[in-house]
């Protein structure tokens, strides 16, 4: 080969396979795991690598190694002079699929990061149980006044301590129990089947642990169903060591109905009320005692949904994320009067005659459609869940959540209801994960309607029918996410709907699903934006999860097509059609406002205040509520109006049928950094504007 030729490996039909592999990865929202998969996978199909590599490492354990260089070592085992192009291709595809996974350090901006309980090599943990070493927690029986979250002491000691020891929490308490099952017949059964709830390092807030071996901690646990135990590791994540279990500890009654969160029926006087417990429908009858504030009460029945493991498309929640989500329980309560003050409990009929209950919460009934009056909507995107005692590592995942469920909750008596586009909890996979996160928002949910889209990381995973193939989903495929929320959707694991709130139509679709012309999902978008009486109901919102419309931001800049590809291609002469007022999207963790813009137009400048006839679709990306930071181009865009590379959240505010009032507010501290208002009357919205003028004749 002559000096400075490019290899041949460079120019063959493999290497423009991987370069074709990884463009997609690049400007899609992936976990580090799920990245490595498809990168070993796609190795493993390059006809440049021996067929005899396959062998040699099981993709299993290279699967296990995602964590740093170490995945690399599994292509040294490849073999002859295609040794040292493999490698330079894999390295350049790490770096590449590192800094997609990583955006905090460089990377692309969609990733949150991975779960944090994915860093855990459950798998490959062993029994090193050392007598001297106890874990001791306190106090063993919580709730005892019916609180459905409390905070635990842990004192634990370990005689030989290092740096890398960790506190597992594991729910159920007997969480070594389980028979596991080995992923093939060369294996031998791991020691451990499933991830703990959650995990803190040892030294945390204990600067001496490292030379004394004690450790205390303060971890808050929520109810969920099952008693828990607190586990000593050494040897880091990726090689956990058994050193000691602690007691036991539970709530006085861990079947108990709780997390109840509201949502819209398919008729504007109807609330639904859901909620989890451990009851199943052959130990108790669920129900919810409900009724005007002050008035006559009424029993409302509910119904029982559960899933099980074999409902979960793949790992992790099919195996070590695998927890039983309890059941998860319905009422719908009709007939309500418009604005009226209720109250309600959660209640079950155990086959004794004996009757347990929640406790009390309250909740505003939706108002007429077209009701002129104040109404008041929160949207934002990825939130997320997090721990407030600081376990987990979540804030290097969705470090602004706890920010965002603040500040609503702390406005929570001017708020009237919130749309949550999609990402909810980021569970990917781990069960547990989604308890947490209705934990989080009960103190909002019980309150108002939250109504939640799907995004990639509810939905996704290969082979099931979702638009794209990839494992963001951690193998849920919708399952969790259609079960634990409600919404009034004809088919619930379609995801997409509408719902009508007083002078608001909500169109909101489901960007995991196609969504193009001629597409089922297509027709439910243009019926639920031409149905709409604009006399009644002047502000009409288009709400999805992935960027369908516009976005700068750098890794949609990259792609070359600042949005979802074939997104407003697709849509924006619906948009422009029926006049939708504002579009809102997710994905990208930033804010940004766009003009009123059409084809890639301004049809009118950006400004704080518009009046008169409709113009165009201002659209708003608002996934910053809580997952890592998305990055924007540097280039200057023009229908780009207001970025902002921080959480926060949008608030709507329609006064009356003229005036609308849109607000930009950040998590951190709530106040306003965006805002614009429209004033416009019904002929304002009869009139015609850039290719939305209905068809007329010269007729008299």
């Amino acid at each position: 080969m002559a000096t400075g030729a490019p290899h041949p490996y460079f120019q063959s039909s493999a290497f423009v396979a991987g370069v074709q592999f990884l463009t997609p990865l690049l400007f899609r929202e992936y976990s580090t795991p799920a990245l490595l998969h498809d990168w070993i996978l796609f190795i493993r199909k390059s006809n440049t690598v021996p067929h005899q590599a396959a062998t040699f490492f099981p993709l299993g354990d290279c699967y296990s190694k995602w964590l740093g260089i170490s995945a690399a070592s599994c292509l040294f085992q490849g073999q002859g002079s295609m040794r040292a192009p493999v490698l330079l291709w894999a390295a350049t595809t790490w770096l590449a699929v590192s800094a997609v996974a990583h955006p905090g350090r460089g990377g692309g901006g969609g990733g949150g990061g991975e779960q944090p309980l994915s860093r855990i090599a459950v798998e490959r943990a062993v029994l090193a149980v050392d007598d001297a070493a106890h874990v001791k927690a306190s106090p063993l029986v919580l709730g005892l006044t019916g609180e459905n979250s409390e905070w635990v002491d842990v004192e634990f000691f370990h005689p030989n301590p290092s740096s890398d020891d960790w506190i597992g929490v594991f729910s159920p308490a007997n969480f070594s129990a389980a028979i596991c099952e080995p992923e093939n017949k060369r294996q031998y059964p791991p020691v451990l089947c499933t991830a703990p709830i959650k995990y803190q390092f040892a030294n945390f807030t204990n600067d001496g642990y490292n030379k004394t071996g004690k450790g205390y901690l303060k971890l808050q646990l929520i109810n969920q169903r099952e008693d828990f135990s607190f586990a000593l590791f050494s040897g880091g994540l990726l090689k956990p060591k058994l050193i000691a279990v602690s007691n036991k500890v539970a709530f006085a009654n861990p079947k108990a109905p709780v997390y109840p969160r509201l949502a819209q029926g398919k008729s504007w006087n109807e609330m639904t009320v859901t909620w989890t417990s451990g009851y199943d429908i052959t130990e108790a009858v669920p129900f919810v005692e409900w009724g005007e504030k002050g008035g006559r009460r009424f029993l409302a029945p509910a119904g029982t949904l559960t899933f099980d493991r074999n409902s979960m498309c793949g790992a992790p929640a099919r195996t070590v994320g695998w927890r039983h989500p309890g059941y998860i329980h319905t009422s719908y309560l009709k007939d309500l009067w418009p604005d009226s003050p209720y109250t309600y409990r959660l209640g079950h009929r155990l086959m004794n005659g004996t009757r347990v209950w929640s406790k009390s919460y309250s909740f505003k009934a939706s108002p007429y459609p077209g009701q002129d009056s104040l109404q008041r909507v929160i949207i934002f995107g990825d939130m997320g869940k997090a721990e407030a005692d600081g376990s987990n590592e979540f804030n290097n995942f969705q470090p602004g959540s706890l920010n965002t469920t603040h500040q609503v909750i702390s406005d929570i008596e001017n708020i009237d209801m919130v749309v949550h586009i999609g990402d909810i909890c980021y569970a990917n996979g781990y069960l547990s994960q989604w308890d947490q996160f209705t934990a989080q928002i009960e103190p909002i949910a019980s309150r108002v309607p939250y109504m939640i889209g799907s995004g990639n990381h509810e939905r996704d995973w290969p082979g099931t029918g979702s638009f794209y193939g990839n494992l963001d989903s951690g193998g849920e495929c919708g399952v969790p996410a259609q079960t634990v929320f409600y919404t009034p959707a004809e088919n619930r694991a379609k995801f997409w709907y509408a719902t009508d709130y007083g002078m608001f139509r909500f169109c909101i679709a489901n960007t995991e699903e196609d969504w193009r012309p001629g597409t089922e999902q297509y027709k439910f978008i243009e019926q639920c934006l031409s149905s709409v009486d604009r006399q009644k109901q002047p502000w009409l919102i288009f709400l999805a999860h992935r960027v369908l419309g516009y976005s700068s931001c750098a890794y949609y800049e990259l792609e070359g097509t600042f949005e979802e590809p074939m997104g407003r291609e697709a849509l924006q002469e619906l948009w422009q059609k029926y006049k939708v007022d504002l579009a809102f999207y997710g994905h990208v963790h930033s804010y940004e406002r766009t003009c009123p813009v059409y084809q890639s137009q301004c049809v009118v400048e950006a400004s704080d205040h518009y009046s008169g006839p409709f113009q165009a679709t201002t659209h708003v990306v608002v996934g910053g509520a809580g997952a890592s930071l998305s990055k924007f181009t540097d280039s200057k865009i023009q229908w780009s109006h207001f970025t902002d590379f921080d959480h926060g959240f949008v608030k709507l505010t329609a006064f009356n049928h003229s005036s609308l009032l849109f607000e930009y507010k950040k998590s951190r501290d709530g106040n306003v950094y965006d805002h614009f208002t429209i004033s416009r009357d019904y002929r304002d919205i009869l009139a015609c504007s850039v290719d939305n003028c209905p068809w007329s004749t010269l007729a008299s």
